[in-house]
C-alpha cells in the first residue's frame, strides 16, 4: 500500500457510462456518511438507485467529462465536471454536489489531475467544486490542488415555537411584515447585497441589472404565492428585505444537497447604518415565522464565505455549513 492507503495498482481513466452503477454506490456511501453529522440531508440518496438519478443527471450534462479511479478493477472514485453556460463566471467547468465521491480523500486529487488536463487544454480556466463540509479529509484534498473556499450553503431546522416573542412596533425595534405590490420601489432601493459584495475582501463581480428588467422581475415574484418578500421597518421606516421561497427554486441547492420539505432564503439585506439594531435578526425570525406556518420542516441559506458579515450572522443564527463551494482559477 502507499501513501495514505492508496494502492501502487490506481489506474485513473476517463469517466463512461459503464461506470455508473459502481459510483452511484460511492455517491451513497459518501451521502450516508454526510447525514451521520447532518441528518437533515435526505436520506433518499443513500441508496444507490435515487443517488445513480443524480449522477447520472450530472454525467448527461452538456460537455459533461470526467475520470474514475480504479484500484485492480474496481472503482474507487470518480469525479465528474460539465461547463455551465451563458454565466458570468468566465470558461469554467462546475463539479456539483453529486460530482464526485472516493473511498479515500487523496484519490480526488489523481482524479482532478486526470480531468483537469482536458479542461484546461480546452479553455477552461475557472474551476468550482461543491464539496461535503463535514469531511475535512476531502477538504484538505481539494485545498492542495490549490482550491479554496468561495461559498457556503447552511442548513437548520425550523423551529417548533418562536425563539423569542414577536417584534413589536416600539420605537427603535425592528418590525417585519410581508411585503406587498406597494413596496416594490423600497425593495429596489434596499437591493445592495451585489453592489456590497463587490466591496473587500469579497471583491465578487456585479453587474447592475436593468431597472426597468428588475422591476418586472420583482412584480412577477411579488405576485408568486409561492414566495414571500418580507420587509423591516425602524419607525415607519423600511430598512431591509428578506426573500423566502421552496428550495426547488434554488439553483444551487439541487440534487444531494438539497433537504426534504425545505424552504430558502434567498435573499437578506439590510441598510448599513443599521446593522447591529436587530432589523436582521428580526427578518430571520419572519423567515422561520413563515416557514413554520407554510409547513416547511427545514430551511437554508448560502452566502459567500469571504464576506465577513454574511459568514458570520448565518453561523450565528443556527445555520450549519452542510456544503462549501470551491474555486480555483488556472492563471
Amino acid at each position: 500500500m502507499g501513501a495514505r492507503g492508496l494502492s501502487t495498482r490506481l489506474e485513473v481513466a476517463s469517466f463512461g457510462d459503464e461506470h455508473l452503477d459502481d459510483a452511484s454506490v460511492l455517491l451513497a456511501a459518501r451521502h450516508a456518511r454526510h447525514r451521520l453529522v447532518e441528518p437533515l440531508l435526505s436520506p433518499a440518496f443513500e441508496e444507490p438507485g435515487p443517488a445513480r438519478v443524480e449522477l447520472e443527471a450530472a454525467w448527461r450534462s452538456d460537455g459533461a467529462s470526467g475520470a474514475v479511479a480504479l484500484d485492480g478493477g474496481r472503482l474507487v472514485g470518480y469525479l465528474i465536471g460539465a461547463p455551465r453556460h451563458g454565466t458570468a463566471w468566465g470558461p469554467n467547468v462546475w463539479v456539483g454536489p453529486s460530482g464526485h465521491a472516493t473511498e479515500a480523500a487523496e484519490t480526488v486529487r489523481d482524479l482532478y489531475a486526470h480531468a483537469a488536463a482536458t479542461w484546461v487544454a480546452n479553455g477552461a480556466t475557472s474551476h468550482y467544486a461543491v464539496v461535503p463540509a463535514t469531511d475535512p479529509g476531502l477538504l484538505d484534498a481539494w485545498s492542495r490542488l490549490e482550491f479554496g473556499q468561495q461559498h457556503g450553503l447552511g442548513i437548520r431546522e425550523v423551529p417548533d415555537q418562536p425563539a423569542q416573542p414577536a417584534h413589536s412596533a416600539q420605537p427603535g425595534r425592528a418590525r417585519v411584515r410581508i411585503a406587498t405590490v406597494d413596496d416594490a420601489e423600497e425593495i429596489l432601493r434596499l437591493d445592495i447585497l451585489g453592489e456590497y459584495q463587490t466591496s473587500s475582501p469579497t471583491f465578487a463581480p456585479h453587474v447592475a441589472p436593468d431597472p426597468d428588467e428588475a422591476r418586472e422581475e420583482l412584480l412577477e415574484e411579488l405576485a408568486d404565492q409561492r414566495v414571500a418578500s418580507l420587509i423591516a421597518e425602524l419607525d415607519g421606516r423600511a430598512v431591509g428585505i428578506a426573500t423566502v421561497a421552496p428550495v426547488e427554486y434554488s439553483g444551487l441547492h439541487t440534487g444531494v444537497a438539497r433537504p426534504d420539505d425545505a424552504c430558502i432564503l434567498g435573499y437578506a439585506a439590510t441598510e448599513p447604518e443599521v446593522r447591529g439594531s436587530g432589523a436582521g435578526l428580526a427578518l430571520t425570525d419572519g423567515v422561520l415565522a413563515w416557514a413554520r406556518e407554510n409547513g416547511y420542516t427545514t430551511v437554508v441559506v448560502d452566502w459567500r464565505v469571504p464576506n465577513l458579515l454574511a459568514s458570520r450572522f448565518w453561523p450565528a443564527r443556527g445555520f450549519r455549513t452542510s456544503f462549501v463551494r470551491l474555486h480555483r482559477t488556472i492563471a
